[in-house]
Parts: structure tokens; sequence; C-alpha cells
């Protein structure tokens, strides 16, 4: 899992943490200290921690502009033990709601395995947004069929198409 990084060949056109409207302005990586875990496996240290044990995230591109953002994800989303959700929204998502962005596009080919629990923080982001959206593309089929099981599909879109995206 140490190999697995972030897509990066946004970089020449957004970096999350050179943005000063960026909930991880600042941020300092190494490229040779790996302290950051998924299942016991170190994971590479590009991805940002935001508050869940489990689940890491990019934010590799943000366009104020058009109000979007696109977040890549990696590790267990769980809902139901760490509240991963709660974390997203708090942390990373109403900082990036208050500098206008209002559609999301989550990509999740790395998310291992979701953990689902109640809706309420997706139904809250989801009325949050408004004129928006939030698109999951490219999730594995087990996670999507066990975000369906919770309903998330009422407040995101998911499937068909979106995951097939190259």
């Amino acid at each position: 899992m140490q190999d697995i990084e972030p897509y990066y060949s946004w970089r020449e056109l957004y970096i999350a943490s050179e943005d000063e409207l960026s909930p991880f302005h600042g941020a300092v990586y190494s490229e040779f200290e790996f302290t950051n875990t998924v299942y016991n496996y170190f994971i590479h240290p590009q991805w940002d921690e935001f508050g869940s044990a489990t689940l890491y995230l990019k934010v590799i591109y943000v366009d104020y502009d058009r109000s979007f953002a696109v977040i890549e994800f990696i590790g267990e989303w769980n809902d139901a033990l760490y509240n991963d959700i709660m974390f997203l929204k708090r942390e990373v998502i109403e900082p990036m709601m208050t500098e206008g962005i209002k559609k999301f596009i989550l990509i999740g080919e790395n998310v291992l395995n979701f953990h689902g629990s109640d809706d309420c923080y997706y139904e809250e982001w989801f009325q949050d947004v408004e004129d928006g959206w939030i698109a999951a593309i490219n999730f594995r089929p087990h996670v999507a069929i066990e975000m369906e099981r919770f309903n998330l599909d009422y407040y995101m879109v998911f499937g068909g198409e979106l995951d097939d995206m190259n």
C-alpha cells in the first residue's frame, strides 16, 4: 500500500498545501517517512489525515470559479466505528463549502471497504450543497453495494458510467 500515491498529474494546476483556502494549506510532506497506516500497512506519505483512523484523502484539484473539488481517498471508510463521514464533513467539506465549493467529485478506487451507520451527515451534506452535487466515481462494486445498502445513493450519485471513468 505504501506504493499507492495520490493522483499527481494535476500538480502543475493545483496543490492543496499551497492553496491558502484549502484545509490542508501549509501541510508538509515527507517522501521518506511513512507514518500513517491502514490495516497495519503503511501508506504513502502524500495522503492527508483528516481525523479518521482508517481513511485518508488527497484534494487533488479545486476550481473556485466553477465551485468544484476533486478528492481522492484511500483506506477503509468506516462510519460504524470511526464516524468517518463526520470527520470528512467537519474537517474538509465544510471549510471548502465556506469558500464556495458546492460540487464534489469523490474518487474511491482505493477505498477497500465501507462500513455504514446512519445517514445523517450525508443528508446534511446533501442539503448544504443546495444547487450543487456529490458524485462518487470508481468505487469498487462491493463498496458501492454497501453504500447503497445504507441509502447513500439518495445523497450522492454513483454507479453506472461513473464506475468506468478513466
